[in-house]
């Protein structure tokens, strides 16, 4: 993926934040953008990136360092978690005992809500008894169906607030490119921000 300069990236992210308000941190879900890209996000002064992959996120970690604070947000396998439990302050995506026994970071359980098979996460009805079991759990995530319309995202993540809420968890990772606004309006305190943050548009693309 090609990616906007440095000053364009800075101005968008400038945009949402004010957009969100102080209460929600904007992570940059950075799974298609490139090492030597990151740079970009680091000048226009991006804080939290997201990263998808373990991989990733160690050789991106090893070329930055402490000029992000490290999230992650793939699914998390439990043989990956030696590698995020140095890096990360916040994964969004616990969804296995397996995982829940091996982290030391703090976690957010990833919830699926609608039992899509193609998608990772617990059940609602698991949900109360996980956090119970591990402390380190401090909010819920949740990835609705795709669509083209946020409206048919909010009844999802009413939802997902609303069981935060019956567990007084404080933590709501919720919302995406497409839906962050809904996400926000419906009590998000996390929202995982990509393409509209830091994409090319056609005029940024070099012309040969």
């Amino acid at each position: 993926m090609t990616v906007a300069s440095a000053s364009e990236i800075a101005e968008r992210y400038q945009r949402i934040r004010e957009e969100v308000g102080d209460g929600v941190t904007v992570v940059a879900a950075t799974k298609y953008v490139s090492l030597e890209d990151m740079g970009a996000l680091a000048e226009a002064g991006v804080e939290v990136v997201g990263e998808n992959r373990a991989q990733d996120l160690l050789a991106k970690h090893d070329r930055y360092g402490d000029v992000f604070r490290w999230h992650f947000i793939g699914h998390l396998q439990s043989n990956k978690v030696k590698v995020v439990n140095p890096i990360c302050e916040l994964v969004h995506s616990l969804a296995s005992d397996s995982a829940a026994r091996r982290l030391e970071t703090s976690a957010l359980l990833e919830v699926n809500l609608t039992g899509e098979e193609s998608k990772s996460g617990v059940g609602p009805s698991d949900v109360a008894e996980l956090v119970e079991r591990y402390p380190l759990v401090r909010g819920l995530m949740t990835m609705p169906p795709l669509t083209a319309d946020p409206e048919q995202s909010r009844p999802h993540f009413r939802r997902l607030r609303q069981l935060a809420q019956e567990l007084d968890l404080p933590a709501l990772s919720m919302g995406t490119s497409q839906d962050y606004r809904v996400a926000v309006e419906e009590g998000a305190t996390l929202v995982r921000i990509g393409e509209v943050l830091f994409r090319a548009s056609s005029s940024d693309v070099p012309r040969h």
